[in-house]
């Protein structure tokens, strides 16, 4: 399999904080290459380090086949394109004018194919618009836009749907998908919102604490998800208790749902909730979903407090 880029055992500390620790990484040519990580994981500050924004304490990776230590490294990243946490505009400019200093900056001989950037991007007849007036969607329009200009055929994205709106999230959603299937571009897309993910993502990387836990395909990974039972009760601190006594693994989902992972005999079940004052509303049987798989990898349990779904 051919890799657009690859990480080899990449660390960066800051003081006594190793923010990549041992990270190894492989896209595929013409992935959508979700990778999923909490908050913190160390997925801004590894697509910085391929953008050059930063160097690794140690490790190293490749791009194009190129050594992100060597000379040639200057000449691959010309043929990427990035958004790295926030979209990179001048706000008192118009759309057309950022793309005409990007263009500036990238040495390109001409403006030809600016108006066909903004139409790719959904932003027709914004040209004039300064980018200071445009909504939170419209500007990471833009700035993909802009990653765009040099005609790059490797797009790296950094929570590119962050804080936006449910149609603000489709609108980059459909552009995603667009590029790949128009433009043959490879994505590489950091997100903790993994219900988008699991609509875009051909192959996954799950990053926790600065290492790779595991790299799949989509196609792997629904092989791979396993089956819960969901359960709907009258309080998951009781349901918690029992299931920690039983050995049986879970994930709380909220104040009054949770997975459970195992196979578990109901009528003793719901007799030791009974025990505990909790009643069982009810079970269900479930696919895994990609934010139950991820948790099950890290180990971790969601706190019957966190009630966002589809993010972690």
């Amino acid at each position: 399999m051919e890799y657009i880029l690859s990480a080899n055992a990449l660390y960066k500390q800051y003081g006594h904080y190793k923010v990549l620790n041992g990270f190894d990484l492989n896209v595929p040519r013409g992935a959508i290459y979700g990778l999923v990580g909490k908050n913190g994981a160390g997925k801004t500050t590894f697509i910085r380090i391929i953008c050059g924004l930063q160097k690794p304490d140690a490790g190293d990776f490749t791009l194009y086949g190129t050594k992100g230590g060597s000379r040639e490294i200057i000449q691959a990243r010309r043929r990427m394109g990035a958004v790295v946490e926030t979209p990179s505009l001048y706000l008192d400019m118009s759309a057309e004018d950022n793309l005409k200093m990007q263009y500036r900056i990238l040495g390109m001989p001409t403006f030809e194919g600016i108006e066909e950037l903004l139409l790719l991007v959904g932003l027709p007849g914004v040209g004039k618009k300064k980018a200071g007036h445009f909504s939170l969607g419209m500007r990471q329009r833009l700035g993909i836009a802009v990653a765009l200009a040099g005609n790059p055929d490797f797009l790296m994205l950094d929570e590119p749907t962050n804080g936006l709106d449910p149609q603000g999230i489709v609108e980059i959603r459909e552009l995603i998908l667009r590029l790949s299937r128009d433009r043959q571009i490879t994505v590489l897309l950091s997100s903790h919102i993994l219900n988008e993910l699991e609509k875009l993502a051909t192959h996954y990387g799950f990053i926790d604490g600065g290492r790779m836990l595991k790299e799949v395909s989509a196609k792997e990974l629904e092989k791979s998800c396993r089956k819960c039972i969901r359960i709907s009760v009258t309080d998951t601190a009781a349901l918690a208790c029992v299931l920690d006594e039983f050995g049986a693994q879970y994930q709380v989902l909220s104040e009054k749902e949770a997975d459970i992972y195992a196979q578990v005999n109901a009528s003793e079940l719901i007799l030791a909730l009974s025990k505990k004052g909790c009643n069982v509303q009810s079970m269900q049987e479930r696919d895994e979903s990609l934010e139950s798989y991820y948790i099950s990898l890290v180990g971790g349990r969601m706190d019957a407090h966190n009630k966002g779904m589809g993010e972690i």
